[in-house]
């Protein structure tokens, strides 16, 4: 082979050699390059203290508002209804006229009655003159004794007959006042189940009305067992806070004293009810209303806090993310308590000081690296508007 066609081939396989070189370069740096743009950002998220302070422990119930005092109004006279004094539904105070019976006839039996007190009177008059009459002729020897026994057992008979007389007069006047039917007690009237015009009669028929007591009223529910014992009987007779709230309330904004406690437990519901007093000024609390109730315990307790946003669930557990110091994430089961002005009871699973994640959970999982942005438990913002 001539000497420049040797030369030739050389170098072009030189260069063969460097290309060859250069993309093995090329590759190799780009397959280095690789593991450096899939590795992570750390997230930003919110991060909060727990939470340590003093709270009283709530346990919340449903029940239902039951009047102090019910009365169910029956006539106690017979008679023709002839007026309705009052409006259905309305407040009416203690002594106040709700019904009349026609008292016409009960008028003329109290002037029977009179008349015939006033005879009896005249009676015991004239027997009582007869007999000092008598005794004074007994005395002169001028009247069989027999006849002076008639005449003192006239005048004791006569005394009794008086006695009588009054009495019927009594029962007389009772019947007249009954036909004016008064509230025994002050509270929120029913409706009038009686219209005017209707005869009327005491005994079992059908009530006039009903009159609900309205200044205070029950709130009745049923406490279980373990509360019972813990709460109510672990209390040592000490007072309990007892807050309400109605079916339109968003909060508590009742507040109550316990009452009274069933002597017996349900051993088909396993529950005791309790009836707590609520104040009612303005009577708008009603018998049968629906009522939420939060009972208190006697003394307060050390407790750690934390926001409800920062708690995962995990099948039947309930988790958060505890940020360390190497602002790594990890798993932590806790057991969750009552609610406390918005923030969770922790019984179990955290410390006092320790940081959680309390925004972004869904974006971090446990040993990831986090950006932490420290807030105070409870009023977290969330981390994506923070850029």
């Amino acid at each position: 082979m001539p000497q420049r066609q040797k030369r030739l081939v050389l170098a072009a396989a030189l260069a063969g050699l460097f290309s060859l070189g250069g993309g093995l370069a090329v590759y190799h740096g780009q397959a280095g390059a690789a593991p450096a743009a899939a590795a992570p950002a750390a997230a930003t998220v919110d991060v909060a203290e727990v939470a340590s302070r003093a709270v009283t422990e709530w346990q919340q119930y449903s029940g239902r508002l039951e009047a102090v005092e019910r009365v169910e109004i029956h006539p106690q006279v017979s008679g023709i209804l002839t007026a309705v004094h009052f409006k259905d539904g309305s407040l009416v105070k203690k002594g106040e006229l709700l019904f009349t019976i026609d008292p016409r006839p009960f008028a003329a039996e109290v002037a029977r009655a009179e008349a015939q007190l006033a005879a009896m009177d005249a009676r015991v008059a004239y027997t009582a003159s007869d007999l000092a009459r008598g005794e004074r002729l007994l005395a002169e020897n001028a009247i069989a004794r027999r006849d002076f026994d008639e005449k003192q057992n006239a005048a004791r008979e006569a005394k009794a007959n008086l006695q009588a007389a009054k009495a019927a007069l009594n029962v007389a006047q009772l019947n007249l006042e009954y036909t004016r039917i008064t509230a025994p007690i002050a509270g929120r009237v029913s409706r009038a189940e009686v219209t005017v015009g209707n005869l009327v009669a005491p005994g079992n028929g059908p009530a006039l009305t009903s009159l609900v007591s309205a200044d205070r009223i029950y709130a009745a529910f049923d406490v279980d067992e373990q509360s019972y014992l813990k709460v109510v009987n672990g209390s040592q007779g000490k007072a309990l806070p007892i807050h309400l709230g109605l079916a339109d309330d968003e909060g508590y904004s009742l507040e109550g004293k316990l009452s009274s406690v069933d002597n017996r437990l349900d051993s088909s519901s396993g529950t005791i009810r309790l009836r707590a007093l609520v104040d009612n000024p303005d009577g708008k609390l009603l018998p049968g209303l629906y009522a939420r109730i939060r009972l208190g315990g006697a003394s307060q307790r050390d407790a750690l806090l934390i926001d409800e946003k920062a708690v995962g669930t995990d099948q039947a557990k309930r988790f958060v993310l505890v940020v360390g110091d190497g602002n790594q994430t990890a798993y932590r089961e806790v057991r969750l308590g009552s609610v406390q002005d918005g923030l969770r009871v922790v019984e179990s699973g955290l410390q006092a000081g320790e940081r959680i994640v309390v925004n972004g959970l869904q974006r971090v999982r446990p040993g990831d690296p986090v950006t932490p942005n420290l807030v105070p438990m409870g009023g977290a913002a969330p981390a994506a508007a923070k850029g």
